[in-house]
């Protein structure tokens, strides 16, 4: 069984020789070969060229085996394409060109074309795809309506979301008109990325904590995209800080729901019943520890899951910068030879 079979039949919660692994935000400073592409190329550069992008995807497969790509790319462009830039603070976080906050602010965007204006990230999945040669399956992604508006409004980074908070609260009429923009063009952007080669769509709500109101401002908003694509293509939903309410998740249409490390995933299962597979959920800063430790930690998740289908393993955020390549490397072995050491001990 390939690495693209063994995630797509989890995807489908069809059974599997072992859990699938692959890691949220593969690409970063952890690795010695992408800091030696960035002394070269930044970030933008990278992501703008199908080339690099191609070469970044690539360096955590050729290192660790994942059973399936993410395309290296950033949430951002699609706010871009739509006429608001986007760059990075030297005290680090994003700095959007201008914040969204009236109508006068709307009409500096234009989602007429928006999608075209990214045939970069579509020339990028179709060489990876190439790259790949069926061994893995490859990922594509964006930002969910509410999470994009977020930056958008806020005008980059924000500590707590205070902005688009009150907009919400008050029923703001430009925020409603922004995320239905957002949808609009997301729903034609995933849309592109499966043509060009993506076997699965992840949806990113890394601000959903910030949204008080989550079936009005966000969940209906995901909702309208994911009916607008292939039902065939499994699409992962991964809302930050929402575990607990899972079945508002699942009601998206989402066929894979990705969870962060708050909650065991057996106590989703639970709550959720079969049908729908859940990704997830190590801690990332388990990869900061020593490689002994990491495959523990993997370990206790792989425990919580055992006997269950469609669970693909994964971390319950993205890894972050002080990751340590070797417990990344321990974390895959574990996860790999998981049902093995299973069926040895079981023997013994």
């Amino acid at each position: 069984m390939s690495g693209r079979e063994r995630f797509l039949s989890a995807c489908r919660y069809q059974p599997v020789d072992r859990p699938p692994v692959w890691m949220m935000r593969q690409a970063g400073r952890y690795l010695p070969e992408y800091r030696a592409l960035k002394t070269e190329h930044s970030f933008l550069e990278m992501v703008r060229s199908p080339a690099l992008s191609t070469e970044v995807t690539m360096q955590p497969i050729r290192r660790y085996g994942f059973d399936a790509a993410i395309i290296f790319s950033d949430i951002l462009v699609v706010p871009e394409a739509l006429g608001q830039g986007y760059g990075f603070r030297e005290s680090k976080g994003v700095d959007m060109q201008f914040a969204v906050r009236s109508s006068a602010d709307l009409q500096k965007l234009s989602a007429e074309g928006a999608d075209e204006r990214l045939d970069y990230v579509y020339g990028a999945l179709a060489s990876t795809k190439k790259e790949l040669r069926g061994a893995q399956a490859l990922i594509g992604f964006g930002g969910s309506p509410w999470t994009l508006a977020a930056y958008m409004v806020e005008g980059g980074s924000s500590g707590d979301g205070s902005i688009i908070r009150a907009m919400a609260a008050r029923g703001d009429a430009v925020l409603e008109q922004l995320l239905s923009m957002l949808s609009g063009v997301l729903a034609k952007y995933f849309r592109r990325q499966i043509d060009a080669g993506a076997d699965a769509i992840q949806i990113f709500d890394s601000w959903a904590a910030w949204c008080d109101d989550y079936e009005r401002w966000s969940l209906r908003w995901v909702r309208e995209v994911i009916a607008e694509l292939k039902p065939e293509v499994p699409v992962i939903f991964f809302a930050r800080g929402r575990n607990r309410e899972a079945a508002a998740l699942a009601s998206t249409g989402a066929r894979v729901l990705s969870l962060d490390w708050a909650t065991p995933l057996s106590e989703v299962r639970r709550a959720l019943g079969p049908g729908i597979a859940l990704q997830g959920n190590l801690d990332p800063a388990c990869l900061e520890e020593d490689p002994a430790s990491a495959a523990a930690a993997a370990r206790r998740v792989l425990d919580d899951m055992a006997g269950q289908s469609g669970h693909i393993f994964n971390l319950g955020h993205g890894i972050r910068p002080a990751a340590r390549p070797e417990s990344v490397g321990a974390v895959v072995d574990t996860v790999q030879n998981y049902r093995h050491e299973q069926s040895r001990s079981a023997a013994g």
